[in-house]
């Protein structure tokens, strides 16, 4: 599943990165799109923030993709689509969808619009 991510409108800069996942005959090339710039001035004062550098916020495999969302918009999108489950990648942190269209382009722009926003803040 290719995923044009230069046509969603709304995210800043992205760090694109090769990754290999699994072992031996169970190994997969990934790859996973990093928020280039967090923003600093709203964490800055923290005393807890710690810069763990760029995080991921979309994950794209051989027929799926993966993506950041909150528990209740994961919920909710898994009891209503058959082709969305839990991220191998974030875990409970996120959802994978199987490119069944089940989920038009639209639909798909405006969550990886979701999880740039939520890995950014």
């Amino acid at each position: 599943m290719v995923f044009d991510l230069s046509k969603v409108s709304g995210i800043g800069e992205y760090i694109e990165a090769e990754e290999t996942v699994g072992e031996g005959d169970d190994a997969e090339k990934i790859t996973v799109y990093k928020v280039a710039t967090l923003d600093k001035a709203d964490v800055a004062d923290s005393p807890d923030y710690v810069d763990e550098g760029p995080r991921a916020f979309f994950v794209e495999r051989k027929n799926t993709i993966e993506v950041r969302t909150d528990a209740k918009l994961r919920d909710l999108l898994r009891e209503k689509y058959e082709s969305v489950m839990e991220s191998r990648y974030f875990g409970r942190g996120g959802i994978e969808i199987v490119n069944s269209g089940q989920l038009d382009d639209s639909e798909i722009e405006d969550l990886i619009r979701l999880s740039y926003n939520l890995t950014k803040n």
